[in-house]
């Protein structure tokens, strides 16, 4: 086990700068989660811990060692790709030691090793099937015990999921979590699902254009986003952002009727965006569908156009004006497409961004 440093890390092909500037320690024994769109730059800062992409500037530590001119096989990790990348001719059982073997590993050493780690993993019973015989979810494990077989100081794992169905991947992820538990390695995981992140890490690291936007655990995130852009990422279905006009300790929008009370301690956050105007960030869940002819202050009247029912709740997509958000609602409600109804937003859950910056207010 190892911790991972990146300092001053800069990475550019030619004229073009991927990742302009990155500073990110990763503890001994963490489970780091890099988060982003595609093209983010957390595929890249992947590859460079790794050594399967060169550092443009800047130091790469594993273990407190400089290893950022090291080639691959020098730096104590192990790598699961988004592909398999598993010998179709050999077995199960080939595929796993296959390192162990170019490492000379005497063959009861290696036969040992092979049969713990496919025993924790659960493929022991496929040892001696080839790949071809085996399902998505098996292939996974075996990509992931030929790389737990070399007992590494750090786990790489680049979007290893993507190529799972549904249930499986909810499957892998409780697996891939339990495994960290149980073995303590350093890991750093890679990928674009924010489900993936929220549930896996105990450390969500999100990026966009090569730039860590907020390091934090995953419900320090949900709850406390440090801008717009993590607000919107971190959460499904997404933070619904209204901008609105600021009066006399309301947020208003005369154009189509909104005037909401901001409590008294939140008011102070207000103050410190002297545009006179503020993004509103409400999450589906802290939008409340009133029922019918129920007279509320601060209520917000919108239409609602669709209406998607997933079984035990229902997500209702709203509009009024140029404001077109998403609400959760019980699956007992009976709203109806093309109707006009009120809502409450639970103004204790919100978050203030400002236009300009986009910053949450809150942490200003």
């Amino acid at each position: 086990m190892a911790e991972v440093s990146l300092q001053k890390v800069v990475k550019r092909y030619g004229h073009h700068v991927v990742v302009p500037h990155l500073d990110l320690t990763i503890a001994d024994g963490e489970f780091t989660v890099l988060v982003g769109p595609s093209g983010c730059g957390k595929s890249t800062t992947l590859q460079m811990i790794a050594g399967l992409e060169a550092i443009s500037e800047g130091t790469l530590l594993i273990g407190g060692r400089d290893v950022t001119v090291l080639p691959p096989k020098e730096r104590d990790i192990a790598m699961v790709f988004q592909s398999y990348a598993l010998f179709p001719h050999m077995t199960v059982r080939d595929n796993i030691n296959f390192g162990l073997r170019i490492r000379r590993t005497p063959a009861a050493e290696m036969a040992r090793q092979v049969a713990e780690v496919a025993e924790r993993l659960k493929i022991d019973s496929y040892l001696d099937r080839l790949p071809k015989a085996l399902s998505g979810g098996q292939r996974q494990r075996v990509a992931l015990a030929r790389a737990l077989v070399r007992r590494p100081g750090v786990f790489l794992m680049d979007e290893p999921l993507s190529n799972l169905d549904a249930k499986l991947r909810v499957e892998a992820r409780s697996f891939l979590s339990k495994m960290h538990q149980e073995l303590g390695i350093t890991t750093v995981y890679v990928t674009h699902d924010q489900s993936e992140a929220m549930t896996m890490g105990s450390r969500i690291v999100v990026m966009k254009e090569g730039v860590i936007q907020q390091a934090a655990p995953p419900l320090d995130v949900y709850r406390k986003p440090a801008n717009r852009f993590v607000a919107g990422f971190i959460g499904s279905p997404s933070m619904n952002f209204l901008e609105m006009g600021i009066e006399n300790g309301q947020l208003v929008d005369p154009a189509v009727g909104f005037r909401i009370t901001v409590p008294e301690n939140r008011r102070a956050e207000l103050g410190r965006t002297k545009a006179g105007r503020v993004v509103l960030g409400v999450r589906p869940e802290h939008l409340h569908l009133l029922p019918r002819d129920t007279a509320a202050i601060d209520a917000l009247t919108f239409k609602i156009d669709v209406c998607q029912h997933l079984g035990d709740e229902m997500l209702l997509d709203v509009a009024a004006g140029p404001h077109r958000v998403i609400a959760r609602a019980h699956a007992e409600d009976d709203a109806r497409v093309g109707e006009g109804r009120a809502f409450r937003v639970d103004m204790d859950r919100v978050h203030f961004f400002a236009l300009d910056s986009e910053r949450n207010l809150a942490f200003a």
